[in-house]
């Protein structure tokens, strides 16, 4: 017997069940049965041609799903087969997909590029190179303890399907970090990234799935939503199969994410400050916040976004930022730039106004910020500053744009008391420049950030001229800190009494 393909029986139910539908019934017909609704057409239609109720495709296309059960479902069946591979698979995941991102950096990076138009190509690209550097299955070392007693075991047990969200300003680098550490781990990952980068978080999905099916056998371990938004977020908070949520966002999806009933390791927002103060190499300081807060066009939630001076060494930092690079904006000029940056709205009740950014240059290069300032700098400045007030918006809110402002303060307890204000208590990020170590354990003290940097850019705190280990996702709101695989975990205690001890 001929069999129908998906289209030919999708049209053969629809005729059939339509003339059923829309026929006018007898007395006696409806009596035995009511009248057939549209929506029960479409439910029929939908399953005979292999969809979901709601009308979506049942399958997966190498992970991209249109339908939040079914992604969770098909993420929840190769949490269990992954299981089944022990850590030996895990650990094979973590290097096709580590492997993946360095190989694939510069095309992905371009298609991120184009896609969300923010931040700088050659960062994009380096975002996934240094994906190597995240922690894998090596950091899941069991602990053990052993006396009279008998003996003690403890494990690090995966969850089973995380539900995670992606920001639009680091699509697949967070979605590559998140893969390697979740899957280190042990588990499978149901993503919801930002619209303005889904196409991109969807091409990297299947490309992982492919290679990991080729692999080890597991289809669909990473899944992402093929038009991500509320309506999926919240259906991911919800499911009950989901059994943690990894939030990297704005503060919005943070708070729906907490209050979602399960438990959520949440990167909040930031507003990373530097201090300057007498005793710092100033060109050295110069050159790091260039590095630091010129990448990917400010984009790093840990990027340096103001910087506060002693007065005693402020024009000779202002001078050392100008050599190193940065281009300086004059008074009229920061005005017009702030002017196109900043959205003013009078605050409620007699409170006092605030400033919104403006989306449309999030991420743009400097010399188009310029443009706006009026002034015209070589494509390939990385940076603009100026001398602002310490309540200026440039200062006070998390701006991701290539331009620094700079404050004078009268000494360094002004400064980091300053900086501790623009903070805003996020408990983020800080940085400082200093040879004196009692500065550096002052300003550690009072910030009480997740990140401390002394003498270096911000990204030295992920291990990028420092020491350490990469993670995009650094979840400062929850208190974990920079995620590793050990984050995406459970503790499992096994305990055998009296017995085993062989001491």
């Amino acid at each position: 017997m001929k069999t129908l393909d998906p289209e030919q029986l999708r049209a053969v139910v629809e005729s059939v069940v339509s003339r059923i539908a829309v026929g006018a019934p007898t007395a006696k017909q409806a009596a035995v049965s009511p009248p057939i609704s549209r929506a029960t057409v479409q439910a029929a239609v939908a399953v005979a041609a292999g969809s979901c109720s709601c009308g979506c495709p049942t399958g997966g296309d190498r992970g991209v799903f249109h339908c939040v059960e079914k992604a969770v479902e098909a993420a929840h069946a190769a949490h269990v087969k992954l299981a089944k591979l022990g850590v030996a698979g895990r650990a094979k995941v973590v290097s096709i997909v580590k492997q993946l991102a360095y190989d694939q950096a510069v095309t992905w990076g371009r298609f991120e590029f184009e896609e969300t138009r923010i931040g700088r190509l050659e960062h994009k690209i380096e975002k996934l190179r240094i994906t190597r550097n995240v922690p894998g299955t090596e950091w899941l070392h069991p602990d053990a303890m052993s006396g009279d007693g008998g003996i003690t075991l403890e494990e690090y047990a995966p969850f089973g399907v995380i539900g995670a969200i992606l920001p639009v300003t680091h699509s697949v680098p967070t979605l590559t970090g998140n893969v390697i550490n979740m899957v280190a781990a042990g588990n499978a990952v149901v993503f919801n990234p930002h619209p303005g980068g889904a196409r991109s978080a969807a091409m990297a999905v299947q490309a992982y799935n492919e290679a990991i099916r080729r692999e080890t056998g597991i289809e669909h371990l990473i899944c992402t939503m093929a038009e991500p938004g509320l309506e999926s977020f919240d259906a991911i908070c919800r499911h009950p199969q989901v059994a943690l949520l990894a939030i990297t966002g704005g503060p919005a999806v943070v708070s729906a994410a907490m209050k979602s009933g399960k438990r959520a390791i949440c990167a909040g927002p930031g507003n990373p400050v530097v201090v300057v103060d007498e005793s710092a190499d100033l060109d050295r300081a110069a050159r790091s916040i260039i590095e630091g807060g010129a990448f990917d066009n400010n984009l790093l939630c840990i990027g340096e976004k103001a910087v506060f001076v002693v007065k005693p060494v402020f024009q000779r930092f202002c001078e050392a930022l100008e050599k190193a690079g940065a281009a300086r904006l004059g008074r009229s000029q920061l005005d017009q730039l702030t002017a196109a940056a900043f959205t003013i709205t009078p605050g409620e009740g007699g409170g006092c106004s605030h400033a919104a950014v403006n989306r449309a240059l999030v991420g743009a290069d400097a010399s188009k910020l310029a443009e706006h300032a009026g002034l015209r700098v070589p494509d390939a400045t990385p940076l603009l500053f100026a001398v602002t007030e310490a309540d200026h918006p440039f200062v006070q809110e998390e701006q991701m744009m290539p331009m620094m402002p700079v404050v004078a303060c009268a000494d360094f307890e002004s400064a980091v008391r300053e900086a501790k204000r623009a903070e805003h208590h996020y408990r983020h990020s800080a940085i400082i420049h200093t040879l004196d170590v009692n500065h550096m354990t002052h300003m550690a003290r009072e910030m009480d950030t997740t990140l401390f940097v002394k003498n270096g850019p911000s990204v030295a705190g992920l291990g990028l001229g420092g020491e350490g280990y990469l993670s995009y996702s650094i979840a400062t709101t929850t208190g974990e800190g920079i995620t590793t695989p050990k984050t995406f975990t459970r503790v499992r205690r096994c305990v055998l009494v009296e017995n085993l001890r062989i001491v």
